[in-house]
């Protein structure tokens, strides 16, 4: 019971004493600058990286989807523009 106290005591001053240490402020500094970093940096995060990769895929699906239906709007024309040219050259 003697021995339990004291090494309660023991053990909260050590975890002051680290806690109050030098070490204890460089890691506080050192957190800070990173943190101070990252928010100079624009990052994103996961979440937000994954919507806009989604709203791209979406994007180019329908880009696809509008070429190949250009394309097929166009194809009337050019063949009549052929067909025109080839009357105009005999």
């Amino acid at each position: 019971m003697f021995g339990s106290k004291i090494l309660e005591e023991v053990s909260a001053k050590i975890s002051a004493t680290i806690a109050e240490s030098p070490a204890k402020d460089v890691e506080k500094n050192v957190k800070a600058m990173l943190g101070s970093a990252f928010n100079k940096m624009d990052l994103v995060t996961r979440e937000e990286f994954d919507i806009q990769q989604q709203v791209l895929i979406k994007t180019r699906t329908k880009l696809a989807e509008l070429e190949a239906r250009l394309a097929k709007l166009e194809a009337p024309q050019e063949n009549a523009a052929q067909a025109e040219e080839g009357a105009e050259a005999v």
